[in-house]
């Protein structure tokens, strides 16, 4: 990075923390970071859970390339047919479950929680929504209030009223669910709490309540969608189908997106009494759409869930060593715990001095996080491997 570049960057940027990276990155490939200074930096974070078809995968260039020639916004969402967002919406609801027919396209994950906590409370007319410990669901104030970080909290006070939470993967927190609930927003893999996979037995229950209750159960599958788990989505492995479905991250293929997916009773809902019942100017952009697209079939064309189960397999056979505690996660969604806050520190910036991308929690300080591209090959994995273990011999000598 130049020094001039450097200093615009810290001069004219809002910054989210005291010390950032600051790699200064002039292009990306597949599970690579190429930066200014020449070095080639192996990428297990793939932009949190972002690119999951890895960087600037060849078909969906492509197809932003080929939407380029056509045309980019024309008005605000839901007044047009615009292809893109109609084939992205069919495709996107012909693999998932009955009931999760109607999507309702916008810019981010935080941004589709939103729209699911409107449509909850739309739809049962009531006013209370349900988070879990641990949980982080963004950064919104509606998101937030959901979220269980006291340190992420605090100084946004007050939040939304009438909201709590619920112990995550216990019984005896479901009784908190009662007939004045209007929604239990659940990660059904909890991801910034250092990735805790709960019990299916929980997630059954947990529906189970739900129903009773009449409460909307809500998944936020933000970082856990699109193969991440092993699975094309995470609540495939308790066989548990919510309410309503929120994505994010990698949904747009390396651009921004997010949407919530119910049935077509509920997403009507948004349409009358008042119209523009939830509204978005650039939500199902029609080249995050073409990209988005082009990423899900990719995912589906390359069996990238079954891909990153074996490669998560093969990340916990090697990643063994006297100062790993534990090895946490499905898939490629990996929590790799030392047990100690600043030995994580040590060892996520030492492996970027050698060249591989490692990243922090900001709930489970005493872990860091491992959640490549899901393209990433067995060799890469190894090599990520015998890096991260080498720093580990020198950093807990």
């Amino acid at each position: 990075m130049t020094d001039a570049l450097h200093q615009a960057f810290l001069r004219h940027l809002a910054a989210t923390s005291p010390h950032p990276l600051a790699l200064d990155i002039i292009a990306a490939e597949g599970c690579h970071l190429h930066t200014r200074d020449g070095r080639r930096v192996l990428d297990l974070v793939a932009g949190l859970a972002v690119n999951n078809t890895g960087h600037r995968h060849p078909r969906v260039v492509q197809a932003i390339r080929d939407q380029l020639d056509r045309h980019l916004h024309v008005i605000p969402y839901g007044e047009f047919v615009q292809e893109p967002q109609v084939r992205f919406a069919e495709r996107l609801t012909g693999v998932l479950p009955q009931g999760l027919d109607r999507v309702y396209f916008v810019n981010s994950g935080t941004e589709a929680i939103e729209g699911a906590l409107k449509l909850a409370k739309r739809a049962t007319e009531r006013t209370r929504l349900l988070g879990c410990r641990k949980s982080y669901h963004g950064s919104t104030h509606g998101s937030l209030s959901l979220t269980d970080n006291t340190a992420k909290r605090f100084r946004n006070l007050p939040l939304l009223p009438d909201t709590g939470h619920i112990p995550f993967n216990d019984p005896a927190g479901l009784e908190a669910i009662t007939e004045q609930v209007a929604a239990v927003v659940v990660e059904p893999v909890q991801g910034d709490a250092g990735v805790r996979v709960p019990d299916p037995a929980w997630l059954q229950a947990l529906r189970e309540r739900c129903t009773a209750t009449g409460a909307l159960l809500v998944f936020d599958e933000v970082q856990t969608g699109f193969g991440r788990t092993g699975r094309l989505f995470a609540f495939e492995h308790s066989g548990v189908v919510p309410d309503i479905l929120v994505l994010g991250k990698a949904l747009g293929g390396g651009l921004p997106m997010g949407a919530f997916v119910s049935s077509t009773e509920r997403m009507d809902l948004l349409s009358h009494d008042p119209v523009l019942g939830h509204i978005t100017t650039f939500g199902g952009h029609p080249l995050v759409c073409a990209a988005g697209l082009a990423a899900l079939e990719v995912v589906l064309d390359e069996d990238l869930p079954e891909h990153a189960g074996r490669m998560g397999a093969l990340f916990r056979e090697l990643l063994v060593h006297r100062a790993i505690r534990e090895v946490r996660g499905t898939g490629l969604m990996l929590a790799v715990d030392l047990g100690d806050a600043d030995r994580v520190q040590r060892v996520v910036h030492d492996c970027l001095a050698e060249d591989v991308l490692g990243f922090w929690f900001l709930s489970c300080p005493t872990a860091f996080r491992i959640a490549p591209p899901l393209t990433i090959t067995e060799d890469l994995v190894r090599t990520a491997c015998a890096t991260i273990l080498r720093v580990l011999d020198r950093v807990a000598q």
